[in-house]
């Protein structure tokens, strides 16, 4: 009963945030489940919960679209799925929750706090595919597709439609592809399939109510929510690696 707890109270919170950012639901739900699920478990129900997210928030909030600044992130993104996906058997969970959580922790707030945002403008579509690539990988090992575009995005300046456009529509497809793959790999057993049918009511009123926030919200406060957001993953992610490490 305490597992069904923290699965449900995991999805509603990585529900919200995904709603109202985009992106997130694998951080935020990581920083609940990551404590007592085993880490196939936790990382099949965060591809999941994304993925049922997204397709929620795709109905839903739909501005900004542009095929041409997406495609490069989708397409650097499905190659680096595999990758992700066959590194997942043999990672150290621990080691790169600490290592991702430290990332967080040191950028976030420095961009937060930043009077002015550094701009990339450098690279163009093939670093877009770069990042895309990244985080595909990040999707293949657990749902966190999103990450790395997010800041990438935030650092390109874009405005809140066009960058929660790019990400949101790079994350269905990779999550799309990544779910597929867990299927048909056997990461995903029979007796997940309870658990996913608890995550997908569990997550919908709350995608739509931070769907419903993220419409009022101008572009300066969104891209302060997104490093916030990201900031707290990170707190939560060390909170639960490091004193992994520190007992082995």
């Amino acid at each position: 009963m305490d597992h069904l707890f923290i699965i449900v109270l995991g999805a509603v919170c990585a529900g919200f945030v995904q709603g109202l950012s985009g992106f997130g639901f694998g951080l935020t739900a990581m920083s609940f489940w990551a404590w007592t699920l085993d880490p196939k478990l936790a990382a099949a129900l965060s591809v999941f919960g994304s993925l049922t997210g997204q397709i929620i928030a795709a109905v839903t909030v739909r501005r900004g679209f542009d095929w041409r600044r997406l495609a490069p992130f989708v397409l650097g993104g499905l190659a680096g799925i595999p990758v992700g996906v066959a590194l997942l058997p043999a990672l150290d969970i621990q080691v790169f929750k600490a290592i991702l959580g430290g990332l967080l922790v040191v950028w976030c707030p420095a961009m937060l706090l930043a009077t002015r945002l550094p701009q990339v403008r450098f690279g163009g579509r093939l670093a877009d595919a770069v990042v895309g690539g990244i985080g595909g990988v990040m999707g293949g090992l657990g749902g966190f597709t999103g990450t790395v575009p997010t800041v990438w995005c935030t650092l390109r300046g874009l405005p809140k439609d066009e960058q929660r456009a790019i990400i949101q529509n790079f994350n269905l497809a990779a999550l799309a592809v990544t779910m597929g793959i867990y299927a048909t790999s056997g990461l995903v057993t029979r007796d997940m399939l309870p658990l996913f049918a608890i995550v997908a009511p569990a997550m919908l009123v709350p995608v739509l109510l931070g769907g419903r926030m993220y419409v009022g919200i101008s572009d300066a406060r969104f891209r302060q929510i997104v490093l916030a957001l990201l900031t707290a993953s990170g707190v939560a992610l060390l909170a639960s690696a490091v004193p992994a490490l520190l007992n082995r």
